[in-house]
């Protein structure tokens, strides 16, 4: 990397050391690694370890982006990168899952259901890279690819778990793959969690309801991590049916007008 900008004294270039950063790109590696995982695992019938490779890479995509703010390392090639393995681990992993494990038994309608999860996903990262200087940073536009995999992957997880091995429940993956994929590239606002500062002092209360939150997870993990997901991929919708209804804007695309191609975007 070559950053050129100039210094407030002598207006001469810095130049740093072309190079890429090392820790937060590890991360990411690590969570491509969790993608490619699960799809391994879903060839050879592990559809539990499958499942819990996706989890793990949601985790460790949540992370680089936040170590590379904080360390001041962020790069055009880390944000690349993390578009890249979030495309594996969000889009063709989940896809390729849910194909292995019920789908496949619906012959062309099950390949059908899994490619258009996996092109929304590769449509909805495209969006998000291109539209990230005018969108607003409190919600997403569509369903954030994690939580699109994470209803998949959930499903499968919680039905697993439960003891099924896809059998019976194929018209219920198609519909949730569906749903899953084409929620990705609506319109539809979800909310992004970006403005919650973890720098801010907190109530002690909230420390007790985040210690309660983590116990009930606790119970059962698969049961109560795929309920909150399926509450996440319904509450875009509601966010838009009440803003609809009060006659507010419901894209969350810039709310400046100034610009012609930004002409009847919020209306």
């Amino acid at each position: 990397m070559l950053d050129t900008s100039e210094t407030p004294q002598s207006g001469e270039p810095v130049r740093r050391p072309k190079g890429i950063y090392l820790l937060p790109n590890l991360v990411t590696l690590a969570a491509l690694f969790g993608g490619f995982y699960a799809i391994v695992m879903a060839m050879n019938g592990r559809y539990d370890l499958a499942t819990s490779g996706i989890f793990v890479a949601m985790v460790l995509d949540s992370l680089d982006g936040r170590i590379a703010r904080l360390t001041h390392t962020q790069s055009a090639f880390g944000e690349q990168m993390d578009s890249l393995s979030d495309m594996v681990s969000f889009g063709a992993a989940p896809a390729l899952v849910a194909y292995e494990w019920a789908l496949r038994d619906l012959g062309r309608w099950g390949w059908i259901a899994a490619f258009v999860y996996c092109a929304c996903a590769a449509l909805r990262l495209a969006r998000f890279n291109v539209n990230t200087h005018v969108v607003d940073k409190r919600y997403f536009q569509g369903l954030p690819s994690p939580a699109a995999a994470a209803l998949v992957a959930g499903f499968i997880w919680l039905a697993t778990d439960a003891g099924h091995d896809g059998d019976g429940l194929q018209w219920v993956v198609f519909a949730l793959t569906l749903y899953a994929g084409l929620t990705m590239v609506t319109n539809v606002p979800f909310y992004s969690f970006k403005d919650v500062s973890l720098k801010r002092s907190v109530p002690f209360a909230t420390l007790v309801l985040i210690a309660l939150g983590i116990a009930i997870i606790n119970i059962h993990p698969p049961t109560v991590l795929f309920a909150l997901f399926v509450l996440y991929g319904l509450s875009g919708y509601v966010v838009y049916a009440v803003r609809k209804s009060k006659g507010k804007p419901v894209s969350v695309v810039s709310t400046s007008t100034d610009e012609p191609d930004e002409r009847g975007l919020h209306e």
